[in-house]
């Protein structure tokens, strides 16, 4: 027997707090550049095409797509919690009492979306009308929710039309992403600068990545947060792939060895997540090979062309491929989607063998996702490099459309640790294409150390 009017958080977590409080603001134009209501206009229709009236939404991000909000209720994603229900012509968002102020209630008004209190959807639900039809995604909405809906009114379960929309970035959008890879590009260049020329003059640790490349960063225009917390490894430490390093546990960086930094920014026009692996003092051998093999798999995903609506799992073999010719393999999917200054990881696309490939998860113009393959020596070291990618139309032909990836990450990737007797000349190649492309789009927005290392770490090989 499933119980299900228990709720065993109340029961185990005194002190439990309330609803976060943070205030829910608009992400306007020109950051935005499809309004509210053209948004909700396309969820309708996708609602009609269902044989839907009604659609109940409590998924974060495709709330604050939907309705062009964002807030801080969760680490470094600006989401906010709610629920929203959407009707033939109007909608309402539940949300926390005096986190959506008068004028932004007004905004919302004037696109017929009513602002109502959190606890009130399950009321709005249980009052649908008879006969009426609700679309939900069981994936996404909780089950004791679904019980406030009356038995009369049929469910139409699928994923959120939402959910597709967001994951099509428009040509503008990409635009505002491409301008953002700039500057975090830049931001990026400042940290390595100084990291480079620290070495062997001050103490640095883990931590101390984190906080100089945040603050690189938070001098850039339109940043916001951090996209997720910065992950710096140092030798075996960049062998746990999810690694954080503490105050009570890190590593000093010093010696030989690799170091990996995987992270990234949130900004009012794009967000952004990049790994790379910089040598410290001299690599070994094996070190470079395992680097080597890395670069090469990214490489092979990132040149791919491909039809338009593979299934994303199905991509994930191209990356490891040159790895598991070395006998080498990693225990993590390869890529997953990435938002719009939302989610650091978002769906429906993701390219890893560990998923199922199903409808749902194909491949569609305008849709941004990492590559990032890696190999990991436990208790020695760790490599992987990380790029996000755009998926754009390459050509028609008798057999179909077809996609390929534009490269959106703006950042050397370092030769110091590539074996160049491992890679052929078409690979050497799209790697100078590229460091040459990161030089010309970030040097503008750089100077000093900074553009003396950009342009010293863009050097062809």
């Amino acid at each position: 027997t499933l119980r299900t009017d228990l709720d065993l958080l109340d029961d185990v977590w005194s002190g439990r707090p309330t609803l976060p409080l943070a205030a829910v603001y608009e992400h306007a134009a020109p950051h935005a550049d499809l309004p509210r209501a053209g948004k909700l206009e396309q969820v309708r229709r996708a609602m009609a095409e269902k044989g839907a009236q009604w659609h109940f939404v409590s998924t974060l991000d495709d709330l604050a797509w939907l309705f062009n909000l964002r807030g801080a209720d969760v680490s470094y994603n600006p989401v906010f919690v709610a629920h929203a229900l959407i009707g033939p012509d109007d909608a309402t968002l539940f949300v926390a009492d005096g986190k959506v102020s008068a004028d932004l209630a007004q905004s919302l008004a004037r696109d017929n979306v009513r602002v109502a209190p959190y606890a009130d959807a399950a009321t709005a639900l249980a009052a649908l009308p008879a006969e009426a039809s609700l679309l939900v995604d069981p994936r996404r909405v909780t089950y004791g929710l679904l019980q406030a809906v009356a038995k009369a009114v049929k469910l139409v379960e699928s994923v959120n039309p939402s959910t597709f929309f967001k994951s099509r970035k428009t040509a503008a959008e990409a635009e505002h992403v491409r301008a953002t890879m700039e500057q975090d590009g830049a931001a990026l260049a400042e940290f390595f600068a100084w990291f480079e020329a620290a070495q062997g003059r001050e103490t640095i640790t883990e931590l101390t990545i984190d906080e100089k490349l945040t603050a690189a960063r938070k001098r850039r225009p339109g940043f916001v947060s951090l996209s997720f917390g910065t992950i710096a490894g140092f030798n075996a430490n960049g062998a746990m792939p999810h690694y954080r390093a503490s105050a009570e546990s890190h590593a000093v960086i010093e010696g030989d060895g690799l170091l990996l930094i995987d992270s990234g920014g949130q900004y009012l026009d794009g967000t952004t997540d990049i790994t790379r692996v910089v040598p410290v003092g001299t690599p070994s051998a094996a070190q470079k090979r395992d680097f080597t093999l890395v670069l090469k798999g990214m490489m092979a995903l990132s040149r791919a062309q491909f039809p338009r609506g593979i299934r994303s799992p199905m991509l994930d073999a191209l990356a490891r491929a040159p790895i598991w010719e070395a006998g080498a393999d990693y225990g993590h999917g390869t890529g997953h989607g990435v938002g719009y200054f939302l989610n650091v990881h978002e769906g429906p696309q993701v390219i890893s063998h560990y998923a199922p490939a199903e409808a749902w998860t194909a491949m569609e113009e305008g849709m941004i996702t990492s590559v990032e393959p890696g190999i990991y020596r436990p208790g020695k070291w760790g490599v992987r490099i990380e790029n996000l990618v755009l998926n754009q139309a390459a050509e028609k032909t008798e057999f179909g459309d077809f996609l390929k990836f534009e490269t959106l990450t703006l950042c050397p990737i370092d030769t110091r640790c590539i074996d160049l007797t491992l890679l052929r000349e078409d690979e050497r190649a799209w790697l100078n294409a590229y460091h040459q492309t990161v030089r010309v789009r970030v040097a503008p927005h750089v100077s000093g150390d900074a553009l003396a290392w950009l342009e010293k770490r863009t050097q062809p090989i």
